[in-house]
């Protein structure tokens, strides 16, 4: 059974390590500036649960989902890509193909870091429209905000330029709000995270 905020959630695929992180954290607080909710695999720690459940759980409680397909590296340890993200795709894509009428509503924005590099490995969904974001969180949040201004019509999403804005003011005051919640910055959990951007955005994000 989908949640009361089906239309608001939005599924977030991506890498979740140090590297992609500043990608990561620009992503979350844009989609929570643009009146949205950030949902991810980060959100539940049950070891009772497999993973797999999980993420088939989250998506399909997601009207919206961003998927970035950009980490294709090979792992120092197995010396293999990892596939979890175009996995997770497919099962976001599957799930508008052949869900219920409320699946069927999905729509995702894909990224990549270059905007044809994704041809070389995932030529199947070649004719979908895939945002390049450079590497750069400014660039992430800009494609974040318009795609969700275009995929949910709704008129009170700020410009690009103002989100930037205030995500540059909110880092620049991670440390101190993080404090007055009794948190540390450099132990945030994804958890954490959002709380501290809604709080945020309640306060001061004007």
């Amino acid at each position: 059974m989908q949640s009361i905020h089906y239309n608001d959630n939005v599924f977030i695929n991506c890498p979740f390590d140090a590297n992609y992180k500043p990608l990561f954290d620009a992503m979350v607080f844009a989609v929570h500036d643009c009146g949205f909710i950030p949902r991810c695999a980060l959100e539940e720690d049950d070891a009772s649960e497999v993973r797999i459940d999980k993420i088939y759980s989250i998506i399909a409680d997601c009207r919206y989902g961003i998927h970035d397909i950009s980490r294709t590296e090979l792992d120092e340890g197995s010396n293999l890509p990892r596939f979890n993200m175009p996995l997770e795709l497919g099962i976001f894509l599957g799930a508008k193909r052949f869900g219920v009428e409320e699946q069927k509503k999905k729509k995702c924005l894909v990224l990549d870091r270059e905007q044809y590099r994704y041809q070389q490995f995932i030529s199947d969904i070649s004719g979908q429209d895939i945002q390049a974001h450079n590497n750069s969180s400014r660039e992430v949040i800009t494609r974040v905000r318009n795609w969700l201004r275009t995929a949910s019509r709704r008129e009170t999403i700020p410009s690009g330029s103002i989100i930037w804005r205030r995500y540059q003011e909110f880092i620049e005051k991670l440390p101190q709000t993080a404090q007055e919640c009794q948190l540390t910055v450099e132990d945030l959990i994804f958890n954490d995270y959002i709380l501290l951007v809604a709080q945020w955005l309640e306060s001061e994000g004007n």
